[in-house]
């Protein structure tokens, strides 16, 4: 019976960085974060008048970017992102396209994975504190794109897409920080032992 060893921690590291390395290992890496966010994206709940549903789905690309680094999450958001333009319906309830209002926040979460990704490679996954302010910010990244995106594809001004597509969500982002700050850091600290 052989077992794959999982290589120490060095700092510059990430989480996916501990398993060996391989172009094998690096595909499935991003595919699994593309299915993992597309998973996530189906947990969806509708919110009264707002054309943006609460999802698991943000909470998922940020876990990517930062499990995987910057370079490897990038490139899972972005399969995650051109499947679904072309028709993989695998977006929040299943939709696909790019037609839909909610696809900003989708392009913010391209630019927030590299973000936290790149951020975790300086270790800020490996405390909590530091992945808390790594998950807002990446979360603050995903609304500053995907909340003008929303207003210029509705038709809505400033206030009210600030009203439909960010302050409804702003609980459920404070516990996903919350959820992000005790998983990430713990798993840190049962590698090194």
């Amino acid at each position: 019976m052989s077992t794959a060893a999982v290589a120490p921690a060095r700092p510059g590291q990430v989480l996916a960085d501990l398993l060996p390395a391989s172009r094998v290992r690096d595909v499935a890496l991003v595919v699994g974060g593309a299915a993992l966010t597309g998973l996530a994206a189906q947990l969806a709940v509708p919110v009264p008048g707002s054309p943006v549903p609460v999802t698991g789905q943000t909470f998922a690309a940020l876990l990517v970017g930062t499990t995987l680094g910057a370079g490897r999450g990038f490139l899972s958001l972005a399969l995650y992102a051109l499947a679904g333009m072309a028709g993989m319906p695998w977006f929040a309830g299943g939709a696909s396209g790019a037609a839909m209002p909610s696809f900003g926040y989708i392009l913010g979460m391209l630019l927030a994975s590299v973000v936290v990704g790149a951020l975790a490679r300086r270790g800020a996954d490996r405390s909590m504190p530091r992945m808390a302010g790594t998950m807002l910010l990446g979360e603050a990244i995903i609304y500053a794109i995907g909340v003008p995106y929303l207003a210029l594809a509705t038709g809505m001004s400033a206030s009210a897409a600030i009203a439909a597509g960010l302050t409804p969500f702003l609980i459920g982002d404070a516990l996903k920080a919350a959820l992000a700050m005790g998983v990430l850091p713990t798993a840190w600290k049962l590698v090194k032992r």
